[in-house]
């Protein structure tokens, strides 16, 4: 009896390692929930492709524990894909150069459309050796995933190199699925942003709030789609762990509203630049209006792009103003350009405050925000919201600050600047309490 039993676990070590195994699971699954959320936020925090592409990867490396990785975009005239952005433990990155988009691993996964896992690219035929010689780095185990929406051609892909403790496996690469399928979304979204920015695309566009809407439907069904999927899956998980199921089940239903909460955010975003580059402009829809309210929304949506960059978001006194009659909407779109502006200009350690005035003038509020950024030459500050306004941001048109002065505009305020170079900036709105004689638009 002694032999034949030798060396097998007893009932009890057989009960913790399927405990243990269903630990590791829910562990991945909530794991998995996290990268979700991460990259649906993207949706608010990031307009800059540049910028989502790192926090793409980012939290693709983090999630599975990876050394390494880049994202490659398609260029469809040049039928190539791109290293857009990639992290890579001491050697260099091949951003901007290109490959044909069907050759390598990277090609045969944006021709297929499916994820591969390569236990080994050495041995696989596919593997281009030359980028490893080139950047001086060792590719061993790999992920290779398209990036697309949830019914369509792939926009790129996106690999993930080399997990730090054993290897990747086809557990982590069902992980990354989720990250890839939200990236491929979010990038979308955020070029659509970037190529709004431009005047004469928007020109060109015509009726932008049109397409748009035709644009975003991917990512609703999109969103439909992963709402069934997830219903299936939890339906099929075990009836152990119904805490941790319950709780990573409200992580997906807060993703799921998340997701269709910034496309209808998108796309009233989109109209609103659409109808400031044309000279367009609906009837203000004026109503009983809080500013804390409006600013708090504001400070919410930005607060983890700010945190990030170590800015601090400050609120100061605006729970003591008085209820105003305005377009909330028009309001939100005009606090979020001047502190989504300022971010950037803030070094870290600095911040932005938002904050009431001491009176109110002549029946009027009046709202600062001040932030401890390089400030303005006097060229920029003298061109704000005139029809040559100058922005020093790569690629930046300037239209931010139109779409401010249009906001006070439409509520028969006023707007001021003061700004101090190495010190900081800051705007000064007044806003009337009551819209007299204004249309109300209700």
């Amino acid at each position: 009896m002694a032999i034949l039993t030798r060396g097998l676990p007893s009932s009890p070590d057989r009960r913790r390692d399927r405990r243990r195994q269903r630990d590791l699971w829910f562990e991945r699954r909530a794991r998995q929930m996290e990268a979700a959320i991460g990259i649906s936020q993207s949706f608010f925090e990031y307009v800059s492709v540049d910028q989502l592409l790192e926090e793409v990867l980012g939290t693709a490396l983090k999630v599975v524990n990876a050394r390494a990785g880049a994202i490659l975009l398609a260029d469809t005239e040049k039928k190539q894909l791109a290293f857009r952005y990639g992290v890579k433990e001491s050697s260099k990155v091949l951003l901007g150069t290109a490959i044909p988009w069907d050759q390598g691993i990277a090609g045969a996964v944006f021709q297929s459309g499916l994820a591969e896992l390569i236990p080994d690219a050495k041995q696989d035929p596919r593997h281009l050796n030359a980028v490893d010689e080139i950047t001086g780095f060792t590719t061993r185990d790999m992920v290779v995933l398209p990036l697309k929406r949830w019914e369509g051609k792939p926009i790129g892909v996106m690999e993930v190199l080399n997990k730090a403790e054993g290897s990747l496996d086809e557990e982590d690469a069902a992980l990354l699925s989720v990250v890839s399928a939200f990236a491929a979304m979010a990038i979308e979204q955020a070029r659509l942003y970037e190529e709004a920015k431009l005047a004469v695309v928007v020109r060109l566009l015509g009726d932008i709030s049109h397409d748009v809407k035709n644009l975003l439907l991917p990512v609703t069904t999109g969103a439909d789609l992963l709402e069934d999927h997830i219903a299936a899956l939890f339906e099929s998980l075990p009836a152990a762990k119904k805490g941790v199921t319950a709780r990573n089940r409200l992580l997906c239903d807060q993703l799921l509203a998340m997701t269709r909460s910034a496309a209808a955010l998108l796309q009233d975003r989109m109209k609103e630049i659409a109808d400031c580059v044309k000279g367009l402009s609906a009837p203000p829809r004026f109503a009983p209006c809080r500013l804390v309210d409006v600013v708090d929304g504001v400070v919410r949506t930005l607060e983890a792009l700010a945190a990030d960059r170590g800015v601090a978001l400050k609120v100061d006194g605006l729970a003591e103003l008085p209820q105003i009659e305005a377009d909330e909407r028009r309001l939100f779109n005009g606090f979020y350009n001047l502190v989504n502006n300022a971010i950037p200009e803030v070094a870290r350690g600095g911040s932005i405050t938002i904050s009431a005035g001491v009176a109110m003038l002549g029946g009027m509020v009046q709202v600062s925000v001040a932030d401890t950024g390089r400030g303005m030459p006097a060229e920029i500050r003298e061109s704000l919201f005139t029809a040559h306004a100058i922005s020093r941001k790569p690629g930046g048109t300037g239209l931010g600050t139109k779409i401010i002065k249009d906001v006070v505009d439409a509520h028969r305020g006023q707007i001021g600047v003061e700004s101090t170079e190495g010190i900081g900036t800051t705007f000064t709105v007044l806003l009337p309490v009551q819209q007299s004689g204004a249309p109300a638009g209700r």
